[in-house]
């Protein structure tokens, strides 16, 4: 992979923070699209490795997906980037609507519009499985990996089915994915250095031993929260929120209705759930506050993730090169694939698709992604459009 520039970088995930609507495992879906298929900056084994390691990592799993692609397309400056790109639109969105500019949702034209773009991630999910499973599961150990991943997901909803899926996809994979003649030609071209590795890890554990220390400083109070948060979830998104409500309701920073409020807000805004942290940090009733409380917030709850992933890349790297790990790759990879099916059904399909008219613009975004290949961008303003339109005919 040639290296490119950090505006490149920048200017690639800005796009994708911008439209990236449907939750983690859409987003998934939306980093596939983009940088395998249509950019072709990492092969599909590439991009699946990097999926799986950040599927066993505290944090937010796509943010951690981005972040790696940035790394290994633009090095330190382009990780920065990719995080910065994907991130800003939800966290300016969400801060706005901490100041009271929250009222666009509320309308039946906004509420249709959000809505479409519920739809489209059907569609681009529904893309991402079908190209996955094509290149990932083509015979039948791994469609049969795949097939109870599905199934364990159902039974065991959740971060813990999610891991339960993934660790033992990798132990199937070893006992029946053992293919010498297949042989890993790619890859990761990761820039983080085995010293690098192990200082992140040793700042990660550091940080998260200081942030149980009881202080009376505010902002450092603050950011503990925040930073004890984002490193003691694993399976991102809606896993957080138990923990981000202990931290910012418990203490009296911010009361019950404004947390559901900023929640709601931040089901309907684009990018990582994560970013919710910058409205909780806005409106929290503790120093800095406001702008600056957004910052340290949003900071503080996504660096565990990513130090746990500049921690263990340089060992993965040489990990997945044994021929062992790859039979367990290959298994992990054949239930990536079920994750990401299970989440097209619950929540994708579930919360998106509640009528003909919805199943039909489904379909027609997922024909002109797939047999159109028609930009991820224009189906979005499609969808989004004709949601919109069909609000105001109802």
């Amino acid at each position: 992979m040639n290296e490119a520039a950090p505006g490149e970088v920048f200017a690639a995930f800005l796009k994708l923070g911008l439209t990236s609507f449907g939750g983690p495992i859409a987003h998934l879906g939306y980093f596939r699209a983009e940088f395998v298929e249509r950019r072709r900056w990492l092969t599909e084994r590439a991009f699946s490795d990097v999926v799986a390691l950040s599927q066993f990592l505290p944090g937010p799993a796509s943010s951690q997906t981005g972040f790696a692609i940035g790394l290994m397309r633009g090095g330190y400056l382009g990780g920065l980037a990719a995080w910065v790109g994907f991130t800003l639109p939800s966290a300016v969105l969400l801060l706005l609507f901490a100041y009271g500019a929250g009222g666009i949702a509320d309308s039946p034209l906004g509420a249709g519009m959000l809505h479409g773009l519920k739809l489209v991630a059907v569609a681009i999910v529904a893309q991402a499985v079908l190209g996955m499973a094509r290149s990932l599961c083509p015979d039948k150990p791994r469609a049969s990996i795949a097939t109870l991943a599905i199934i364990l997901m159902l039974l065991v909803p959740g971060s813990l089915g999610q891991v339960g899926a993934i660790v033992l996809g990798g132990i199937a994979g070893l006992m029946i994915c053992r293919d010498e003649a297949e042989v890993r030609a790619d890859a990761l071209a990761m820039p983080v250095s085995r010293p690098v590795g192990i200082g992140c890890l040793v700042l990660l554990f550091l940080l998260l031993a200081a942030s149980f220390v009881p202080v009376r400083d505010s902002t450092f109070a603050l950011f503990g929260a925040f930073y004890r948060s984002g490193a003691l979830v694993f399976g991102g998104g809606h896993v957080v929120l138990p923990l981000l409500r202990d931290a910012v309701v418990a203490p009296g920073w911010v009361s019950d209705n404004t947390f559901l409020a900023g929640y709601g807000a931040a089901q309907a805004v684009p990018g990582p759930l994560f970013t919710f942290a910058a409205y909780l940090g806005a409106e929290a009733n503790a120093a800095p506050g406001r702008i600056v409380g957004a910052m340290i917030a949003l900071v503080a709850i996504f660096l565990p993730g990513l130090l746990a992933l500049m921690g263990t890349l340089p060992f993965w790297h040489a990990l997945r090169a044994r021929p062992g790990a790859q039979a367990a790759m290959r298994g992990v990879n054949a239930a990536v694939v079920g994750l990401l099916g299970t989440a097209l059904y619950n929540p994708v399909w579930t919360s998106a698709v509640l009528d003909a008219d919805d199943f039909a613009i489904a379909v027609a975004g997922f024909v002109l992604l797939v047999v159109w290949r028609a930009p991820p961008l224009l189906v979005v303003a499609l969808s989004a459009a004709v949601g919109a339109g069909l609000t105001t005919l109802r």
